[in-house]
This record gives structure tokens, sequence and C-alpha cells, in this order.
């Protein structure tokens, strides 16, 4: 009995039930599915699947003909090709990566085209492009399959330029088991979850900003010793009140998305941690506020209600850092590469590469460069699509209409 194959095309409105019948005529007709792909745009159907023939009438198929009949039962529109050796179908040893890209406004199609025009220079093909927000057209999520030899780092550096080019963030993750199964999201703190450094704000108070905003500069693009400028700057902050940190803290902004951000992790099941670089004063209190479950930060000393211009412990730097996520992912029983990592600065690096997803947020150039990942462009929030989690849209939603 000859044996080959067949690809079929449907196309047209949208409807449940479509799927369901089709399948049935295959199974009735005794020849095998062997592949299929499936999408919807815009309500309009595109299906395609490969039927290995087994039965043959006068050298025609008759599955053929009763799909056709089936589909124009159903207003749809057929079209077939045979294929003569389904060993010609492509068989190439590859990965598959999804490119996530979120905008805050809307993405263009000159983004599209230059994003398909890198991937096709890198001999990555696109497999598929689902738009993830059907009421909104600002985030897709287009799967590919990639090669062996691929030169990541050009890639990214790449991509990273496209990101900037047109203000749509994008994240290139390898489709494994864990991409859709992080349990852990640590958290820097100033610059990050918050929008200011708190140091900072501090030393405004002191009337030594400008001062303490060099040494910040310098230390979080990398150029300095961490713990050498928390050092000089803490020593600047002597004589400040409990009482003048706590105006502080109810004057400090969170990053825009945060909250949400949080609250929707916390109601999934997420472990929420802060790791900061930054002082336990304030990180305490966010905790609090957020129902984080873990926040470490740096002890300043205090000494009848006023600081002495000292830290007291151990300083929490870049190594502690990622030293602390590999802590509290033991505690909690978590693999490191369900471990999502979210940090801004130099001295946050070992901490994004320790995680199985970094995610350089608003950060310094020497950081987005450095980092796996680099969001830049939109809300907290966005990264909700990074992480696949359900509902991303309607919480995106809910922040665009409450500012």
């Amino acid at each position: 009995m000859k044996t080959d194959h067949i690809l079929v095309t449907v196309s047209g409105p949208d409807h449940p039930g479509i799927t369901t019948k089709l399948m049935a005529t295959i199974h009735e007709s005794g020849d095998s599915l062997q592949d299929m792909g499936q999408a919807v745009t815009h309500g309009l159907l595109s299906l395609s699947f490969l039927i290995e023939i087994k039965n043959r009438v006068d050298g025609e198929a008759p599955v053929i003909k009763e799909l056709l009949f089936q589909a124009s039962k159903m207003n749809l529109n057929l079209t077939f090709q045979e294929i003569e050796k389904k060993q010609d179908l492509p068989n190439v040893d590859e990965d598959k990566f999804i490119l996530n890209c979120v905008s805050p406004d809307k993405i263009y199609a000159n983004f599209i085209r230059d994003i398909a025009r890198c991937l096709a220079d890198y001999n990555i093909n696109i497999q598929r492009i689902d738009n993830v927000r059907p009421t909104n057209f600002k985030a897709l999520e287009i799967t590919t399959t990639v090669p062996k030899n691929l030169d990541y780092s050009a890639l990214k550096e790449k991509l990273m330029t496209i990101s900037t080019d047109h203000q749509v963030d994008v994240a290139f993750l390898k489709d494994n088991v864990f991409r859709r199964s992080k349990r852990l999201i640590v958290f820097d703190m100033d610059s990050t979850l918050i929008q200011t450094e708190v140091i900072d704000e501090m030393a405004d108070v002191m009337g030594v900003g400008e001062e303490v905003r060099a040494v910040t500069h310098r230390a979080m693009n990398g150029e300095m010793d961490f713990d050498e400028s928390l050092r000089q700057r803490v020593s600047k902050l002597k004589g400040l009140t409990l009482e003048q940190m706590q105006t502080i803290l109810e004057g400090l902004p969170f990053t825009k998305g945060a909250e949400e951000f949080v609250k929707t992790v916390k109601n999934l099941g997420y472990k929420v941690a802060l790791i900061s670089g930054g002082f336990s004063f304030f990180a305490n209190a966010l905790k609090e506020k957020l129902d984080l479950d873990y926040a470490f930060a740096n002890d300043l000393k205090v000494v009848d209600g006023t600081l002495t211009g000292e830290v007291e412990g151990t300083i929490i730097n870049a190594q502690q850092k990622a030293l602390l996520v590999k802590v509290i992912a033991q505690q909690e029983k978590i693999a490191l590469e369900q471990v999502v990592a979210i940090g801004d600065g130099a001295n946050d690096l070992p901490m994004l590469s320790t995680a199985g997803l970094g995610i350089a947020y608003h950060a310094k150039d020497i950081v987005r460069k450095e980092a796996q990942n680099h969001m830049s462009h939109g809300p907290m929030t966005s990264i909700l699509y990074f992480l696949g989690i359900p509902g991303a849209e309607a919480v995106a939603d809910g922040l665009s209409e409450s500012h």
C-alpha cells in the first residue's frame, strides 16, 4: 500500500467545534495525524496539520474529500498539498527559545521587522508569533528555534539595541520546564522596588546630598568598592535621628507597578524577598507593608535614637546578595532555576546571574550590558509577561487606569 503525507491548511472565522470535527474525520478515515499547529488572529483561524495517508481509492485519498466537505459546512477555506517524502521535513539540532516583547505603548510593524531581521541574521527560525494581549497590541510571545552554535552575547547586544531604539522590552528565554515554574522573586530595594536611593534622601536631610550622590553613582556603576563606598556615605549621616528616618520612609515612592506585581505573585503562591545594600530600617518596613517573606539589609548603629555614622554587622554587598539568594532558595527548597532576581546596580549583578532569571530593571548601562535580560521601558507589571503569568493583561490594565 502506498504511504505518503498530505499537509492540510484550514482558514476562516474561528468558532468552537472546528478542530473536533476535522480530527473526527481523520480518525474515521483510518489515516494518521502526524503533526499540527493552530493559531487565531483577530478572530480568524489558521490551522495546519500533516496526515499520513494509509488508505487510497483509485490513487485518491478519501479523507481529503471528507475534510473539504466538513470545511465547506463550517464556512472555512481548506487547501492541501502532498509531501512525497516525510524525511525531507526539517530535522535540525536546535534549542527552542521564547522571545517576549512588551511595549508600554503599542508594538509597531517596524519593530517586528527589525526583530525578524535580527533573528534571521543569526539563523534563528520563527515558529510562531502569539499576541498575548488581544485587546491591545502591546505584548508578543515569539517562539523560535535556535542553532546550537549561536553567539548569544552578540545576539543579546543586537536585541538590546533594537529594544532601546523602539522602546520595547525584550527577553530571550529558553523554553524549558523552568520557564513557567518560577517560585521565588528577589528584589533589590533602592531604584528597583522604590524609585529612589534612600541613602541619598538621608544625605539631603543632613545637607550632604550632592557629596553622597556622587559616591552612590560611582558605587552603582561599579567604579568603586561597595563596602568602602557604604562606610564613606554612612559616616556622613552621623546625627540623623530615627524620627527623621521615619519621615523619609513615609515619603518613599514605590516604582510604578511594584505593588501590583508583588500582590499578583504573592496571590499565586510565590515567595518574595528583598535583599538590599540599603538599610534594614527601611527594608523591614517595606517587608511589612508588602507582606514580603524575607528582608535583608544593612544595620545602622543607633545610640539614643540617633545614627552614629557606623554600620553594624556584615555588610550586604554584591557577594552577600548572591549568597542570600542561595540561602533563601535552599530554605524554601526551591531550585535556583526557579528564582527571579530583579535589580538595577552593579552590586546586583552576582545576584542576577545566580538566579534562573535575572532582570536588570531600569538599570545602569553597565548592568544592562552584563545582565541576562533587561527591562527599561515598562512598569514592573510588565515582568509578568516574562514569567508567563495569566492575568498579566488585567493587572496592567488596572494599573494604567489607576495612574
